[in-house]
C-alpha cells in the first residue's frame, strides 16, 4: 500500500467507551494483555484455585452459544482476524548450519564407522574370496587344464592362419577383387603395388621372427632349468588353449552365480507406463527423485498423470512389470502418503522371493523376552521383519503346502523360549508338526476323532472355556490391583512373571481351526468361544494365533475373521481369496497373495502387525529345529519353576462343557415333567453357586435365555411349559422337558462308548 498523507488538526475521540472483545465460546470478557516481566523473574505456576478471567475450563464448549444468525444476539461483537499472520524469525546461524549438517551425505558409509560392521566385512570378504579360490584351485588341473590342452591344437591353428592372413595381406583382398569387377586398372594397380611392398616388409618381419623364436625356443630347451622350461611350455599352452577356446564356451567356469540385472532409465520407465495405458499424449509421468539403487534392485519414484492414482498402478502391475522386461514377481509398489498419485517402485535384480530366508534365529537364542518383538523372517529386500503378539491376535490363511504351519509354529517357539509365557496348542489334522510341543503345552490336544478314551474336541472346549474364565477374572483383578502395582489398570511384564498374580502371557495357537469350527456337534461352541477370546483377550495378555486353509464364510465365518487385528495371507487360490484372509478393500491397497506362485513357499503378505503392510519370508525351523528349540524351552521353564498343565502332567480341573447336562438333570425331580427354564436356573445356582450363580442374578427372561443357549449345541431348546407360579396362579412360561435332557446324556454316553 502507498503511504497517505495524514497531516492535519487533531482529531478528538469519541467520548463512547469502545466494545470489549468478548470470548465467544464463554461468555466472557478476553483477559488482558500480561504485562511484561522482569528479566530474572521464570515461569511461575498458576494457581490451583483461582482460574484466569476468559480462560475455558474443561466442558465449557457445551454452554450455549449465541445465535449467530441473529444480528441482534447478545453477546455478539466484532473482533480482529480469526487467523492473524504469524511473524516468521529467520532461523539463527546454528540451526542453519544443523540442517544443513543433517542433509549433507556422509563421507564414508556407515560400515567402515562401526567396528562391528567392520568386523562382518572383513569376515565376508574372507569367505567370499576363500570359496572363489577354492572353487577354482579344484578345478584348475581337474577341469582347466584338460580343456587347455584339448583346445591348444585349434589354437595353433587359428594363431598360424592369422599370421599368414596378415603377411599376404588378405585383408586387402576384397578390394582388389572389386577394382577388377569394376575393371578400373589405375585403382588395382595401385591397390597391387601396395599390397607387394606390405607383403615384402611383412615377410621379412616373419622371417626375423620365426628365427628369433626358434633360437629362444632351442636355448631354452637346451640351457634352461627345467622350472623355466615348464614356465614356458605353460604360458605357450595356456595362450593356444585360450585362442583355441569356443566363444559361446568359457574356458573358466563363474564361482559366483549371476543374475540377469536390468539396468533402469528414465526411458524405460516411461515406455513401461505408456504401456501400461497411465499415460497419454498429453500427460505423461515425472520423476520427482532420480533413479538410483536400493540395496539388491533400484528404487523409482514417478507422479502418475493427474486424476490417476495409486490404484490404477496396482491394477496395471503386469503390464508394468513387462514393459520394463522384468518378471512380475520383482516389482513392489509402495504407496507415498503425501500424493495420491505418487507411486515408489522397487525392482529387484532377481525375484527375492524365491530366495530362501535360512534357518531361523530362534536356534541359537538361549531365550526370548515375548514383550520384544522378535525375529519373524525377512521382507523383500532382505531387512528383518520383528513382530509381535501383544494386544492382538493373528490369523493366517494358505493353500496346503506353502508353509502356513512352519510360519504358525515359528512365532510358537518364539513363545515356547520365553519361560513366562504359557501355551495352549491344538491341531485340528493331528499332523507331527505340533507333537513336540507336548514338552512344554499347558494344554494340547490333536484331531478331532477320540482316541484312548480322549476326545481332543471336548478338550479344547475345556481348554477354551477354562481360558474365557480366566480372562474374565483378569480383568476383575487388574481393576482391583492397587496402583503402584498397576498403574494402568493394565498387564505389564512385571505382573506378568509374578507367580502369585498368575497371570502369565498366554499364547493361543489352534492350527487347521475349520477341523474344529465344522464339528457337527459342538462347532457352534467352538466358534462362540474363540469369538470371545479374539475379541475380548489380547486386552489382558491372551493372544490368539488361528490358521486355516479354509478361510471362507463355510469352514472359518467372518464373524471369527473379522476380530483379528493381524493377518497374514500366504499363497491362495484367488484375489478374493486373499481378501478374505487378508481383510476387504486389501486388494485396493496392492495386497494380493494370489501372485505368489508355488516356489513361494513360507512367503506371505503380512497385515495388521504394524502400521505398514507387507512382504514376509518366513524363517524356517523345520522338525529336528523345532524339538531341540523346545528342547531347551522345557529346561528353561523347569529352571523357573513355570512348567504347567498337560507338560508338567497336572491334571486339568476345568469342567467339561457338556457336564451342564448332568447339573440340569440332578436338579430336576423324577415325577417333573416339565419345569420352567427360571426355576431350572435358581435349582442350578443353588446345586453349584461358583458356576451358577450369576445366572440366578438375572431377572426374568434373561434366565429362559441363558439355558437355552447353554443346552442349545446338544439339540435342546425351550418352549412353552404350564406351572404354577408362587401365588398358585397358572401360567404359560419358557421351560424344558426332561425328557429331552434324559435323551442327550444317552446319545452322549453312547459316543464316548463308542470311542
Amino acid at each position: 500500500m502507498t503511504e497517505m498523507d495524514l497531516s492535519g488538526p487533531p482529531v478528538e475521540a469519541p467520548e463512547e467507551k469502545t466494545a470489549d472483545v468478548v470470548d465467544i465460546t464463554t461468555k466472557r470478557p478476553a483477559p488482558p494483555a500480561p504485562e511484561p516481566a522482569s528479566t530474572t523473574a521464570l515461569v511461575a505456576p498458576a494457581e490451583p484455585e483461582e482460574t484466569a478471567v476468559g480462560a475455558v475450563k474443561p466442558g465449557e464448549w457445551e454452554a450455549e452459544l449465541p445465535d449467530t444468525e441473529d444480528p441482534e444476539a447478545e453477546g455478539l461483537t466484532e473482533g480482529g482476524d480469526v487467523d492473524p499472520p504469524r511473524e516468521v524469525y529467520p532461523p539463527s546461524i546454528s540451526e542453519w548450519m544443523e540442517v544443513r549438517d543433517k542433509a549433507r551425505q556422509p563421507v564414508f558409509p556407515e560400515w567402515v564407522k562401526l567396528p562391528d560392521q567392520r568386523k562382518a566385512v572383513r569376515k565376508w570378504a574372507v569367505r567370499h574370496y576363500s570359496a572363489m579360490l577354492g572353487y577354482h584351485a579344484w578345478r584348475l588341473p581337474c577341469v582347466y587344464t584338460p580343456k587347455l590342452l584339448a583346445y591348444s591344437p585349434r589354437g595353433a591353428w587359428r594363431w598360424s592362419s592369422a599370421v599368414g592372413r596378415w603377411v599376404f595381406d588378405a585383408e586387402g583382398r576384397a578390394l582388389r577383387l572389386a577394382s577388377v569387377l569394376d575393371e578400373d586398372a589405375g585403382t588395382y594397380l595401385k591397390l597391387s603395388r601396395q599390397r607387394d611392398n606390405r607383403v615384402r616388409m611383412r615377410s621379412v618381419i616373419a622371417s626375423v621372427a620365426s628365427l628369433v623364436g626358434l633360437t629362444v625356443a632351442l636355448l631354452l630347451w637346451v640351457m634352461a632349468p627345467t622350472w623355466v622350461l615348464a614356465l614356458a611350455l605353460t604360458t605357450l599352452t595356456t595362450g593356444l588353449g585360450l585362442a583355441g577356446a569356443p566363444t559361446d564356451q568359457p574356458l573358466i567356469d563363474r564361482a559366483k552365480v549371476t543374475f540377469r540385472k536390468r539396468r533402469l532409465s528414465s526411458d524405460i520407465v516411461i515406455r513401461a507406463h505408456e504401456v501400461a495405458k497411465l499415460t497419454d499424449k498429453g500427460q505423461t509421468i515425472a520423476f520427482p527423485r532420480p533413479i538410483g539403487r536400493d540395496g539388491d534392485g533400484w528404487r523409482v519414484v514417478v507422479d502418475l498423470p493427474y486424476g490417476k492414482h495409486f490404484e490404477d498402478a496396482v491394477k496395471a502391475h503386469d503390464r508394468l512389470a513387462s514393459g520394463m522386461d522384468i518378471a512380475p514377481t520383482q516389482l513392489f509398489m509402495d504407496k507415498d502418503e503425501t500424493s495420491g498419485r505418487r507411486v515408489s517402485y522397487w525392482i529387484a535384480d532377481r525375484d527375492p522371493l524365491a530366495v530362501p530366508s535360512g534357518k531361523s534365529p530362534l536356534l541359537g537364542a538361549t531365550r526370548v523376552d515375548f514383550w520384544k518383538p522378535f525375529p519373524w523372517g525377512v521382507d523383500e529386500r532382505g531387512n528383518p521383519v520383528m513382530v509381535t503378539m501383544l494386544w492382538l491376535s493373528l490369523l493366517v490363511g494358505a493353500v496346503p503346502r506353502q508353509g502356513k504351519t512352519f510360519s504358525a509354529r515359528t512365532i510358537a517357539l518364539a513363545a515356547a523360549l520365553d519361560p513366562y509365557v504359557r501355551l495352549i496348542v491344538f491341531d485340528g489334522k493331528a499332523s507331527p508338526d505340533w507333537r513336540s510341543f507336548t514338552k512344554v503345552a499347558h494344554r494340547i490336544g490333536f484331531g478331532i476323532v477320540p482316541r484312548d478314551g480322549f476326545d481332543p474336541v471336548m478338550r479344547l472346549i475345556d481348554a477354551l472355556m477354562e481360558l474365557k474364565a480366566d480372562v474374565e477374572d483378569r480383568y476383575h483383578r487388574l481393576s482391583e490391583l492397587p496402583l503402584h502395582i498397576c498403574p494402568e489398570g493394565k498387564l505389564t511384564p512385571e505382573i506378568s512373571r509374578d507367580k502369585k498374580l498368575n497371570m502369565p502371557l498366554t499364547l493361543v495357537v489352534v492350527d487347521e481351526v475349520q477341523e474344529y469350527l465344522q464339528h457337527p456337534t459342538h462347532g457352534k461352541v467352538i466358534l462362540d468361544l474363540l469369538v470371545y477370546l479374539v475379541r475380548v483377550a489380547p486386552a489382558v495378555g491372551v493372544s490368539v494365533l488361528i490358521s486355516t486353509q479354509k478361510p471362507d464364510d463355510t469352514a472359518c465365518p467372518s464373524v471369527l475373521r473379522d476380530q483379528h487385528q493381524a493377518r497374514f495371507s500366504l499363497r491362495v487360490g484367488s484375489w478374493q481369496v486373499s481378501d478374505v484372509v487378508l481383510g476387504a478393500g486389501s486388494y485396493s491397497e496392492g495386497l494380493d497373495a494370489s501372485k505368489l506362485l508355488k516356489s513361494h513357499k513360507g512367503v506371505g503378505l503380512l497385515k495388521g502387525m504394524s502400521d505398514d503392510s507387507g512382504i514376509v519370508r518366513t524363517y524356517l525351523a523345520n522338525g529336528r529345529d523345532a524339538d531341540a528349540i523346545l528342547t531347551r524351552a522345557r529346561a528353561l521353564r523347569e529352571a523357573e519353576g513355570t512348567l504347567t498343565g498337560d507338560a508338567a502332567g497336572e491334571e486339568s480341573t476345568s469342567r467339561s462343557a457338556d457336564v451342564i447336562l448332568d447339573d440340569v438333570a440332578a436338579v430336576l425331580g423324577r415325577s417333573e415333567d416339565k419345569v420352567w427354564s427360571e426355576t431350572v436356573v435358581d435349582r442350578l445356582a443353588e446345586y453349584n453357586e461358583a458356576v451358577y450363580g450369576e445366572w440366578a442374578e438375572l431377572e426374568g427372561r434373561a434366565k429362559a435365555d441363558q439355558l437355552a443357549a447353554a443346552l442349545k449345541p446338544y439339540g435342546i431348546t425351550t418352549g412353552q411349559v404350564w406351572g404354577k407360579a408362587e401365588n398358585g396362579k397358572g401360567a404359560n412360561r419358557r421351560g424344558i422337558e426332561r425328557q429331552h435332557i434324559i435323551d442327550a446324556i444317552t446319545q452322549r454316553n453312547k459316543k464316548r462308548g463308542d470311542s
